[in-house]
């Protein structure tokens, strides 16, 4: 994010407010990338930072206030989210940072804000591969009876703890490098790797398989073996379903696929090749683009795994009616209505429950 997390995506911010030099000693400067990413950075970090909150923690609160009607996507949809707060956390702190080009929040500060923006980085990615697997095992094993046995609230809470000890150790090396360091232009929060220790080379092959090759692949083998089932189906919800899981499979790709490009480019400069100061520039200025759509994804995570379902959205006009009974009194009651006219209101469900069909 926004430091820019050394092997995560563009290396520290010295690289921007710095001149370097490539194989041939030309110079090459920076300061368009360090004049960009100093409004840039901050104010998108910012919109994304405040939308996704609100997306993700309205999520979180409606899934502890109804806990006791619970369920395994129940479990994977609130870790979900949990993921996408931790890793929101990060970036004011990272928007801080490009904003006055230095570290100034210490050495602890920096190993645990690298610690929230792993953890919900792999979190999330997990998470949702969980949600797919899930939805995959229950409508398409969903007449087998040591699946549904297993398959209970007390299994699914186990499941993601053991997907939390994934995402930890996906990160670990990356939390343990970080270090603040004195340059000549302030303190940076950067990692440090041990020469010629292959770390950085590794970090940038498992965001690639991690961040976009793994979760997609299992992505379209789930789903494609679950839509030819749900158009089986006699329901006049399949179409809305089937919908929703190609706009799922689609905004992934969007939104990932061009940030995966970018770190395998500099993946690639990093063996040796495109070292030029063009080639060094445009892959910083590509990284401000690419990265900020990537990141905005958790905002969108909220509207495709929640919201989207007719019941999840009852429950959220309910709690703001709550919170805030002169705004949106009026706008439960129209929903609450229409609701009950379409027999809606008989049990609590995620988009997923939804996409289940059933």
């Amino acid at each position: 994010m926004a430091r820019m997390y050394s092997n995560v995506t563009t290396e520290d911010y010295s690289e921007y407010y710095n001149e370097k030099s490539d194989e041939n000693t030309q110079l090459c400067s920076n300061s368009n990338v360090s004049a960009f990413s100093q409004v840039f950075i901050p104010v998108l970090y910012s919109i994304v930072f405040i939308v996704g909150f609100i997306g993700n923690g309205l999520v979180v609160c409606i899934l502890i206030k109804y806990h006791q009607r619970s369920n395994v996507t129940d479990v994977c949809l609130f870790n979900l989210a949990l993921s996408d707060l931790l890793f929101l956390i990060s970036l004011p702190f990272w928007a801080h940072y490009a904003a006055i080009s230095e570290w100034i929040f210490g050495s602890f500060m920096c190993h645990a804000v690298t610690a929230f923006y792993m953890l919900g980085f792999y979190g999330s990615i997990f998470f949702m591969i969980l949600m797919t697997l899930d939805r995959y095992a229950v409508i398409i094993h969903a007449h087998n009876s040591l699946f549904s046995k297993h398959r209970s609230v007390r299994t699914g809470i186990a499941v993601a703890f053991f997907m939390w000890a994934l995402s930890l150790g996906a990160s670990l090396p990356t939390i343990i490098f970080s270090q603040v360091k004195n340059e000549s232009n302030g303190w940076i929060c950067t990692e440090e790797y041990p020469e010629g220790s292959g770390f950085k080379l590794f970090s940038y092959i498992e965001l690639n398989l991690f961040g976009l090759i793994f979760p997609l692949s299992v992505m379209v083998f789930c789903y494609s073996r679950i839509i030819p089932v749900l158009m089986a189906i006699k329901s006049q919800k399949k179409h809305k379903a089937v919908r929703l899981i190609l706009l799922l499979v689609i905004i992934f790709f969007l939104f990932w696929t061009p940030y995966n490009i970018v770190i395998f480019l500099k993946f690639l400069r990093q063996l040796g090749y495109m070292n030029t100061c063009q080639w060094e520039q445009d892959l910083h200025m590509a990284m401000q683009w690419v990265e900020t759509i990537a990141f905005s994804h958790c905002c969108l995570n909220p509207i495709i795994y929640a919201f989207v379902g007719q019941k999840f959205r009852t429950l959220v006009l309910k709690i703001l009616k709550q919170w805030f009974p002169v705004c949106f009194g009026q706008c439960t009651t129209i929903v609450s209505e229409f609701s009950e006219r379409k027999g809606s209101m008989s049990s609590r469900s995620s988009v997923i429950s939804t996409t289940k069909i059933v």
